[in-house]
């Protein structure tokens, strides 16, 4: 298969001035799975950074076969033992000019894989960072989860030990925002089994696993049914999605209280709900409507 011609156009931006240098830090996002997904502007980078760091050189190059691109520079492994030893190698080629392009073996670079560390250098040290976006497996499993995903929190790879988990878990109690978090297959039916107990059996959830490959699978329900179901074994990259706390009507009428108290004692009514919602799973907007409400119906 002949390598692709680059893309000049698409990899102009790449190269952009910026005082002092014309390198950069360029994180890629790359395929979970499907290698159709990659972006016309990861096949023009892989042709022409001067270096690509790669979180597993092997995959990055058969990635490139894949794509029918050939890597023209020089190809560096960075993965996460590696990362701190080649970090200031890497800032210093872009301080001097050079193109680094980053890729993990999946999704975007930095987000639970390699990369913050670089990120932070060249910030610290004034060089550009840029991205090419693409897949990312937080994203796609909170979109197919049928959760509610106008707020979210990331929360990264769940704890190993129990009692960390354990102590995780109960921050999410009264998280009011969907959270999403990757997990291991061999862990996964005690990490559910645990929630479903914290947080409670029947609060929702999904687990998304081996997203956009042959074998992808979306399982939906309470957090004790999911249990069960993990309970059987599970293989694959799994991505877990739970619903967040929902605060009763009871509970929005009594911070409601609370807010009006602290008005009365001269406080904005903004800043007395922000107050009160603190560490709660009722919204702040919530509380805020509901004191109006109240105004409406009692004028007096």
């Amino acid at each position: 298969m002949n390598a692709a011609q680059p893309d000049t156009q698409s990899t102009d931006h790449l190269r952009s001035a910026v005082p002092g240098t014309s390198g950069r830090l360029v994180l890629a996002a790359t395929p979970m799975g499907q290698v159709d997904d990659a972006s016309p502007r990861l096949r023009a980078a892989l042709q022409t950074a001067d270096i690509v760091a790669a979180e597993d050189t092997r995959r990055t190059r058969s990635l490139a076969a894949a794509l029918g691109v050939e890597i023209g520079g020089r190809v560096v492994s960075y993965y996460d033992q590696v990362e701190a030893a080649r970090t200031p190698g890497l800032v210093e080629a872009i301080a001097g000019g050079e193109t680094v392009l980053l890729v993990t073996d999946a999704g975007m670079p930095s987000v639970s894989d390699p990369g913050y560390r670089i990120v932070v250098a060249c910030a610290e040290a004034g060089l550009p960072v840029t991205a090419l976006p693409g897949p990312s497996a937080v994203t796609t499993a909170l979109a197919v989860s049928a959760l509610p995903s106008e707020r979210f929190c990331f929360e990264g790879f769940a704890p190993r030990k129990p009692g960390a988990r354990a102590e995780w878990l109960r921050e999410l109690i009264a998280q009011p925002r969907t959270a999403v978090f990757f997990e291991s297959p061999h862990r996964l039916a005690d990490t559910l089994a645990a929630a479903a107990e914290i947080l409670g059996p029947d609060r929702r959830g999904a687990v998304c696993r081996e997203m956009t490959k042959t074998y992808e699978e979306v399982r939906r329900g309470g957090l004790a049914e999911l249990a069960e179901w993990a309970a059987g074994g599970v293989k694959g990259e799994i991505t877990v999605v739970i619903a967040g706390a929902v605060a009763a009507e009871s509970d929005i009428d009594e911070l409601a209280d609370r807010a009006e108290k602290l008005v009365a004692g001269g406080m904005r009514l903004k800043d007395a709900c922000a107050e009160v919602t603190q560490g709660s799973s009722a919204s702040r907007r919530d509380v805020y409507q509901s004191v109006l409400d109240r105004r409406r119906a009692d004028p007096s």
